[in-house]
């Protein structure tokens, strides 16, 4: 391609530095004002209380002969409107522990925080003995103050916990008298790796109180999830009897898949692309979990082989199976994975090269009679990519999963699925895996008739809620109907609107990550004089159909239209990059992306005005991405591309955990040449992509219990910021002792902003600026934020090394402008230094 260059990877730029972040006053937490000697009374009383009730039911239950946990769930709850000391009511050497915390809103609309404690038998004191020194004026402070003070006035009341205690779902799913299947959260000890030892021991219990129950496991840092078939009653006597419960969850549903019938395609379209396929030998191929694919089919055959044609289970087949009426899915997924956009090659007389493969793994049953079997679906997903891994030893596989539920997607929260996409894609932190996923659909006429203000309340399906997982949403240019039938008809959404079909994250907690992470093409729909809504075929993509020896096309639309075409996408990345990490892949396609006029216009957003652009991502992610911009530069169009290994956390001389490491980068910068463009605009923009290990369950989001196992951010100097300047405005290690710094973090400069980029973990942001003020913009630092890693010091990965890919890119609409020679020639001549 004319004026296209490979990007420039830069190799041992970053220099690391020891770390010290500045100490900002943290929000402080609001503890109601309590009387010392009432309050303690008051709680005392309570554990009296608690303890009596426990003795007299381990005492019935040992009269019966019926087994017991060794220990008690209590129920701690805040003043409405206060907060609590979470991190105050566990003690884990003592065997205390904090399971699980929710927030809730009372009917006068305020926060009220419960959390839900295990204590072990012997600790029953525990609690008490801090009451009591709080009660004891001989332990008052100089100033006056009661010992443990802040814990103790947070505490409203606590009580044993009842099953509202831990579940912490929507109550409403809790099960009745009938079985229903539920999620158990087990606290397990994986540090010592007795995990297996004490999940023995649960599926035990469970088959003593006779419940069903799922061998499947997933298990993340100190959790294990079952998939269990249980009533309300079997809930409480598995409270009763096991002491390894954490939380419960309900169980999750799939959702079903809609693909409408096209018009019969010609089978001389077939014939005339198999003549123009030029099959380019690689090691990349896309892995589509799905319903399975029909391999037999034309235009698959020379990329799917028999082989590679898998399933989770040998009784579901490996065939693509109608799913409830409905054509097969996942031939369709396949056709768009493997060929991208169909229209678009059958209409050239072109040829068409063919850089990747396809694997195909089957991890959604068949129809069984009346619906399909609840299974613990992240664990299925993991067979599926694991029978794909063996096939595959040494291959780049990229996943495409269009495969959600509406159940347990909730407003962000991770779930057991989510969190295990997230340990596979962070794959230990050595085997790595790119999985890219649908961000879930709407598919209900009544719903669209309020398009697009049904799209804004509708949230992206579980499990797409994964932070490492590249999430796709749908946009549509499909507007161009050439049935004259429906001359009378529009088009629902304008051309380059949000799709009708997709959901998005605006409902969301703003702790939550930013989802999507990009939208693809995923197709519209008609609108009537009379105001019903239909599809169209020509407002749909086209794609490899599994009756394929009635008709080889067929349509596929939404996100699941767009989630294939985001593979293919991925799979031409990786082929072009083949030393490139999956989190370079994923952050590249962010890095391309970007947002057009409608969708600024859709969401009214005054680009001036950084809250307008939380709503931006939330609906569209960051835009839609441009293939040649992912993977080329041009003279005007400069992208660096840099993967390191940092180090986030380290140990002190007191051997307490604290931030260990920032990476400095001085980049190869055409300074000159931007100062001579004067005025001239140019954009800037930077990329951090990286995986983080999933701290799963309902502990994830209070004091030090967080999901994420590590955050880093990033920050560039200021226009004329010397290097110095910048390494101690960002780095407090690098200054001298007692010296403060003053100057300004120049945040004004980002258009998306820092508060705005920093959730999840994927994080993009651009300046647009003059030539000029960019010239001495090369200092950059990557440096490491607060979590689990550093605060869970008993897990041992304290000192755990972590990867990122950082890409920074340079713009302008100049024309003749060398950019790319510049750095190229700065990069690969050595400055020669004469010596006296």
């Amino acid at each position: 391609m004319a004026d296209s260059y490979k990007h420039i990877f830069i190799k041992g730029n970053a220099k690391p530095e020891k770390y010290k972040v500045s100490q900002k006053p943290g929000k402080q937490p609001i503890i109601p004002q309590r009387d010392r000697a009432s309050h303690s009374a008051k709680l005392l009383k309570e554990f009296g209380e608690i303890w009596k009730e426990k003795e007299k039911l381990q005492t019935t239950r040992a009269a019966e002969k019926i087994a017991t946990r060794e220990g008690t769930y209590l129920s701690f709850i805040s003043a409405a409107g206060h907060d609590l000391i979470t991190k105050s009511l566990e003690n884990i050497p003592k065997g205390i522990r904090l399971l699980n915390i929710q927030e809730e809103i009372t009917s006068e609309g305020l926060n009220q925080i419960k959390a839900t404690v295990y204590v072990p038998n012997g600790m029953e004191g525990f609690f008490i003995k801090k009451i009591s020194d709080y009660q004891d004026e001989a332990k008052l402070s100089p100033t006056g103050k009661p010992k443990n003070a802040p814990l103790v006035n947070s505490i409203e009341d606590v009580s044993i916990a009842l099953l509202e205690g831990l579940w912490t779902d929507n109550e409403q799913l809790i099960p009745g008298t009938n079985s229903k299947w539920c999620e158990a959260w087990l606290n397990v000890n994986t540090k010592d790796k007795k995990e297996k030892e004490q999940i023995a021991k649960f599926w035990a219990t469970l088959e003593k109180i006779k419940i069903e129950y799922k061998q499947n496991v997933i298990v993340f840092p100190e959790r294990a999830v079952i998939l269990i078939n249980s009533n309300r009653t079997q809930l409480i006597e598995l409270m009763m009897s096991s002491d390894f419960l954490a939380e419960f969850r309900a169980g999750q549903e799939l959702a079903g898949f809609w693909v409408r019938e096209s018009a019969a395609e010609q089978q001389t379209w077939v014939d005339d692309l198999l003549k123009r396929i030029e099959l380019i030998e690689s090691n990349i191929k896309v892995c589509v979990l799905d319903t399975g694919v029909n391999n037999g089919h034309q235009l698959l055959q020379p990329l799917l082989d028999n082989e590679n044609t898998l399933t989770v289970n040998p009784e579901w087949g490996t065939n693509d199976h109608y799913n409830g009426g409905r054509a097969g899915h996942g031939t369709l997924m396949a056709g768009v994975a493997g060929y991208g956009n169909f229209e678009e090659i059958l209409s050239t007389r072109n040829g068409v090269p063919i850089t990747h493969k396809l694997c195909s793994v089957k991890i959604l049953p068949p129809p069984l009679h009346e619906s399909t079997p609840k299974e613990l679906w992240g664990d299925i997903t993991a067979q599926g990519i694991a029978r794909a891994e063996i096939q595959n030893p040494g291959l780049i596989l990229v996943y495409c999963m269009a495969v959600t539920s509406k159940e347990d997607a909730g407003i962000g929260r991770p779930s057991s699925w989510s969190g295990a996409l997230d340990n596979l894609a962070f794959g230990d932190g050595e085997n790595q895996k790119l999985i890219i996923i649908s961000a879930g659909n709407i598919n209900d006429e009544e719903a669209w008739k309020d398009y697009p203000n049904t799209n804004f309340v509708t949230t992206i399906e579980n499990p797409a809620q994964s932070w490492n997982a590249l999430t796709i949403g749908a946009y549509t240019d499909k507007v161009r109907v050439s049935d004259d039938k429906f001359k009378d008809y529009t088009p629902l959404a304008n051309q380059g609107e949000l799709s009708p079909f997709s959901s998005t994250s605006l409902v969301w907690e703003k702790k939550w990550p930013i989802k999507p992470d990009v939208v693809f093409e995923g197709g519209n729909l008609l609108k009537a004089p009379d105001n019903s809504i239909l599809p169209h075929e020509d407002l749909e993509l086209l794609s490899t159909s599994k009756s394929f020896n009635i008709k080889p096309f067929d349509t596929i639309n939404a996100t699941s239209a767009a989630t294939a075409q985001a593979s293919w996408f991925a799979a031409k990345i990786a082929y072009e990059y083949s030393d490139a990490w999956p989190e370079t892949i994923r952050g590249l396609m962010v890095h391309s992306a970007s947002w057009n006029d409608n969708m600024f216009n859709q969401m009214d957003i005054n680009q001036k005005k950084k809250k307008d652009f939380v709503n931006l991502l939330r609906v569209y992610g960051y835009g839609f991405p441009n293939l040649d911009r992912a993977l080329y530069s041009k003279e005007s169009a400069l992208t660096f591309i840099a993967q390191e290994i940092i180090q986030p956390y380290g140990f002190n001389d007191k051997n307490q955990p604290e931030t260990n490491e920032i990476h400095f980068f001085n980049l190869p910068w055409p300074k000159d040449l931007l100062l001579s463009l004067g005025a001239t605009p140019v954009k800037f923009r930077i990329t951090l992509s990286y995986f983080i290990e999933p701290g799963a369950g309902e502990i994830g989001w209070k004091d030090k219990y967080r999901f994420q196992s590590h955050g880093l951010r990033f920050d560039i100097n200021n226009d004329g910021e010397l290097e110095d300047d910048f390494r101690k405005r960002i780095n407090v290690e690098a200054r001298e002792e007692g010296e403060i710094i003053n100057s300004n973090s120049g945040s004004g400069r980002w258009a998306i902003g820092a508060n705005n980029r920093s959730n999840g973990s994927m994080h993009s942001d651009y300046i647009e600026s003059t030539a000029a003020a960019i010239a001495t913009c090369n200092y950059l630092a990557i440096y490491p934020v607060i979590g689990w890693w550093r605060e869970r010091k008993h897990l041992n990965k304290v000192d755990t090394k972590t990867r990122y890919s950082l890409i920074i890119s340079l713009d302008t609409p100049a024309q003749d402008v060398e950019l790319y020679t510049t750095v190229k020639n700065m990069i690969e001549i050595p400055v020669i230094i004469k010596i006296q």
